[in-house]
């Protein structure tokens, strides 16, 4: 078998199709969580409703914290791979090109990020994004304590979900401004 040389832009390229091929996943189990949030959000209100058991809410806000910071991970790392492209790989790539001439390698990495909507978009999905993850479990948190015939261990236990369910609503805010 001949022996074939492997060039440092093949690599590059490799590299590239390989994190590509990781956001392109991300994003599909990203977007899939919000679904999966909701159908969770929807039995456990219908279950806790034909119970008439309010205390079964208590579910919501740990399910809401996993699947919500589950989702802010990917979103996190669906940009890093975005970032790595733009500012590392793409100009790595670009160096070993003879005569580019200013030629800027995967240009999409840039160009969809300066869409004049695009920090309304961004503001929106943080907005749905605390409301699935975060103001969901919140409510339903409200709907225990109004119900007021709770023993002290689930009330307990529901303020530390409540202060859980904070916690990441502060990290998809600060996650949405440092984006």
């Amino acid at each position: 078998m001949p022996e074939q040389d492997v060039t440092v832009g093949q690599l590059l390229l490799a590299e590239y199709e390989s994190v590509k091929d990781e956001q392109k996943a991300r994003i599909g189990f990203r977007d899939n969580l919000l679904y999966v949030t909701l159908a969770v959000v929807a039995a456990v209100i219908a279950a806790a409703a034909q119970a008439k058991q309010p205390s079964m809410l208590l579910a919501l806000p740990p399910v809401c914290v996993v699947l919500g910071w589950t989702y802010l991970v990917n979103d996190e790392k669906i940009s890093a791979i975005g970032l790595y492209v733009r500012d590392d790989l793409g100009p790595r790539l670009a160096e070993l090109a003879p005569n580019a001439g200013g030629f800027t390698t995967f240009g999409w990495e840039a160009y969809h990020r300066s869409d004049t909507r695009r920090r309304s978009r961004k503001t929106i999905q943080t907005v749905i994004d605390l409301t699935a993850f975060c103001a969901v479990p919140l409510a339903a948190l409200v709907v225990f304590w109004s119900n007021g015939d709770a023993g002290g261990l689930l009330v307990a236990l529901s303020v530390l979900e409540a202060l859980a369910v904070t916690g990441l609503a502060s990290q998809i805010v600060w996650y949405a401004k440092a984006a």
